[in-house]
């Protein structure tokens, strides 16, 4: 067998302390114990790269676990009455690329599933294709492997995001290297041909179609994110000029034709590199919310905007934090005025995840610290998903060079 490939990507580790209201921040104690209610997780060690996904049916929880050195296997589980049923398969096999950043998924639809991994398609560092498995609804067995892109480069793709699509379909987006096929560790790095971010539609059978080109020079590894508005889906990502600015872009599907890509914010981050920290976007009809890391001038920071017209337009940002933070940001909507963000950020050499709810008029709690983290990029990207008057979480931890999943939760009213 062939060894599993745990790919380290390039980052940038910018630091930032969280900017609140003027209450005092909270750190863990007896009253953050209190808060945070944690949960068993039934996978056990050797597990990592954990993905939440939640509707009004259903709260999955997906994970990768090494099994040994050449083989991973991919699970999951459903949140039956606050607590965590025992795992499923979906499938386990050999040559995956399996990395810290460009994590697989599980989403939910109707009754069916869809998950996807990263399989390595030749020898080449960055040359990995996305691999789709799907479990419609009443069939007793997955499909797997199944083909998103059909282009057969030896180059990458991945950051992948997946959301449920009209009544039994999916909508798909991620990062398409095929026209970097001359060197992909070259165009990876940022160097050679541009990456670009592609997407489609999928069928609860795994049938693709209306596959589109969104924009063809993106920044190469920062993850992407989608969400259904009213209007239709729309696309945030990390965009990438010509002068190397790296700002959040966004395109939206309006009256079925999709519109030029442009910036929410012109922070203006010139930066050479990838630094693998991308946004997220969450949705209530038309109304939207979007976190985002950036570092203009050597000064990190997260930010937080709304808009109320499906991404035509934004309000101005809010600042989350502004000092030591590693960023890896997440968000969910609460209503059309209010939002929580999670991010991670150091406080005296300790890094914690932390979570604040915020609303349009900028008004900001007490962020709550979820728990105390490792800095490196082996904890990965921590999730975050509402599920009833809970917000869940999830994230990696490691202990003796032994990697194990935690999730939590905290009651929305306590926030």
């Amino acid at each position: 067998m062939k060894s599993i490939n745990f790919i380290t990507v390039s980052i940038v580790l910018v630091l930032f302390v969280s900017c609140t209201s003027k209450k005092k921040e909270q750190v863990p104690s007896e009253k953050n114990a209190v808060l945070v209610h944690s949960l068993a997780f039934p996978g056990g060690t050797e597990t990592s790269l954990p993905h939440l996904f939640s509707n009004t049916e259903q709260t999955i929880l997906s994970w990768v676990k090494r099994v040994n050195d050449s083989v991973a296997q991919l699970n999951y589980s459903y949140l039956k009455e606050g607590n965590w049923e025992q795992p499923k398969e979906i499938i386990t096999g050999t040559d995956w690329f399996v990395n810290w950043a460009d994590y697989p998924s599980i989403t939910e639809n109707n009754g069916n599933l869809l998950a996807h991994y990263l399989k390595k398609s030749s020898k080449e560092t960055f040359a990995y294709d996305i691999k789709l498995n799907v479990l419609p609804k009443d069939a007793l067995k997955w499909e797997s492997q199944k083909e998103l892109h059909t282009d057969n480069t030896k180059t990458e793709h991945g950051f992948v995001t997946v959301a449920p699509y009209q009544e039994d379909s999916f909508f798909i987006t991620w990062l398409d290297g095929r026209n970097t096929m001359s060197d992909a560790t070259e165009a990876h790095a940022g160097h050679g041909g541009t990456m670009a971010i592609r997407a489609a539609e999928v069928s609860s059978e795994g049938t693709v179609s209306e596959e589109v080109l969104l924009d063809p020079k993106t920044c190469s590894c920062c993850q992407t994110t989608a969400a259904i508005t009213a209007n239709g889906p729309i696309v945030l990502y990390r965009d990438r000029t010509d002068e190397e600015i790296r700002d959040i872009a966004i395109t939206r599907r309006v009256d079925g034709k999709w519109t030029t890509p442009k910036f929410i914010h012109k922070d203006g981050w010139e930066i050479k590199g990838c630094p693998v920290n991308g946004p997220k976007v969450d949705a209530i009809e038309n109304n939207i919310v979007v976190a985002w890391f950036t570092a203009v001038n050597g000064e990190p920071k997260v930010q937080l905007v709304f808009s109320e017209n499906g991404g035509e337009d934004f309000l101005e940002p809010i600042l989350i934090s502004n000092k030591e933070t590693l960023g890896r940001v997440d968000v969910e909507m609460l209503n059309p005025d209010t939002a929580i963000v999670s991010w991670m950020e150091t406080i005296a050499k300790t890094t914690y995840l932390k979570a604040m709810k915020v609303t349009k008029g900028g008004v900001k709690s007490t962020p709550i610290s979820i728990s105390v983290l490792g800095d490196s990029r082996n904890t990965g990207f921590p999730q975050m998903e509402r599920v009833g008057d809970k917000m869940y979480f999830a994230w990696t931890v490691h202990d003796a060079k032994i990697s194990s999943i935690k999730t939590a939760s905290v009651a929305l009213d306590l926030f």
